[in-house]
């Protein structure tokens, strides 16, 4: 997945926690994951 392993992963985690705080994580996650349905969508339709 793009050359980013494990700790580099827990290590973006940790920072965003820190920045944006435990409360609004849920809501980041909700985003980004609509984003990557939407993205992965768009990619799909392009092969068509």
């Amino acid at each position: 997945m793009f050359g980013i392993g494990m700790p580099e992963l827990i290590i973006i985690l940790v920072i965003i926690l820190i920045i944006f705080g435990a409360g609004k994580l849920p809501e980041i996650g909700s985003g980004i994951g609509k984003a990557i349905k939407n993205f992965k969508g768009a990619a799909e339709d392009e092969e068509k």
